[in-house]
């Protein structure tokens, strides 16, 4: 075996019993804080749309596919409807999106974008962050692994099922 296979990684998160842990081997720590550089950089970019990093993944996610009830919608985003309601809403004061009862089960509510929210989102706001990450040609290679430790993690701890 070469050096680097045979070299210890660090943890994702060091493990009791294993001398004094630093922050800086915390692979936690790492995207908690890389998450928290993304919302400072993406802020600017959607106050001046008078948007929420929150609100703006939500109208991305209904660029992907158009006309989801809320609770598609926030299975893909990692929130709770009674979270999501107020975000829908909100878009929906400032004409980004249109929601209306689902005319064959009237409890569901779909959500689709309107012509403002399409071009909003094909404008793509956050591009310019790409290049900010520096990454390169790594790009879709580090977000592809990112993805997957989510999805990992996921199912670590929620069960094969999906259900938490």
């Amino acid at each position: 075996m070469t050096t680097s296979q045979t070299a210890k990684k660090p943890d994702a998160a060091p493990r009791a019993g294993k001398g004094n842990p630093k922050l800086a081997n915390f692979l936690c720590f790492a995207i908690y804080s890389a998450n928290l550089a993304f919302g400072r950089a993406y802020k600017p970019i959607l106050d001046e749309l008078g948007l929420t990093y929150t609100q703006y993944i939500a109208l991305v996610a209904l660029s992907d596919q158009d006309d989801q009830t809320v609770g598609e919608l926030g299975e893909k985003l990692f929130l709770e409807s009674n979270t999501l309601t107020p975000i829908l809403k909100k878009l929906e004061q400032i004409g980004l999106i249109s929601r209306r009862r689902d005319p064959a089960d009237e409890r569901q509510v779909r959500v689709s974008l309107t012509p403002a929210g399409r071009r909003l989102v094909d404008a793509d706001p956050g591009a310019s962050l790409t290049d900010a990450t520096g990454l390169g040609d790594d790009f879709d290679e580090v977000q592809q692994s990112v993805a997957r430790l989510r999805d990992n993690l996921l199912r670590a701890t929620q069960g094969e099922s999906g259900k938490p």
